[in-house]
């Protein structure tokens, strides 16, 4: 007898163009619902059977920010950091709109690593996906 298992981190099918724009509502919906005030702006974008998911914040500046020893000005230095992302996590698409994967971006290892939702599995929606990956707009 065979078993056939589906391996949450490999494989997928490639993201519709009507499922990526119903996740990218979805997504920033939730976004803005429930953590507004805490980004600039989030990006929902798709590359195969992958949705990844950035947020843009407001950078920590501070006080004593010294020119010379960072070879920017202050002006500078603030429009970088408004425009370089803060990766939240990557979505990976099965063909059920509410049963996906999900790998949380590590920065100690600078990829993406698998991850459980909250439900204890492997698979879940956007939203329980995206709220998991928050933590890096709770600072």
């Amino acid at each position: 007898m065979k078993i056939l298992a589906r391996d949450p981190h490999s494989g997928g099918v490639k993201i519709p163009k009507r499922v990526q724009e119903l996740a990218r509502n979805r997504i920033l919906a939730y976004a803005e619902k429930y953590y507004a005030g805490k980004f600039i702006r989030i990006e929902v974008r798709f590359r195969g059977h992958f949705c990844y998911v950035d947020a843009y914040i407001e950078p920590f500046f501070p006080q004593d920010y010294n020119e010379k020893q960072f070879g920017i000005t202050r002006k500078e230095f603030i429009e970088r950091s408004r425009n370089t992302p803060t990766h939240l996590c990557r979505f990976r698409y099965f063909g059920d709109e509410n049963s996906w994967s999900l790998a949380f971006y590590t920065y100690s290892n600078e990829k993406y690593s698998p991850c459980a939702f909250n439900n204890g599995t492997f698979y879940g929606t956007l939203e329980e996906g995206f709220e998991i990956s928050s933590i890096y707009l709770q600072g």
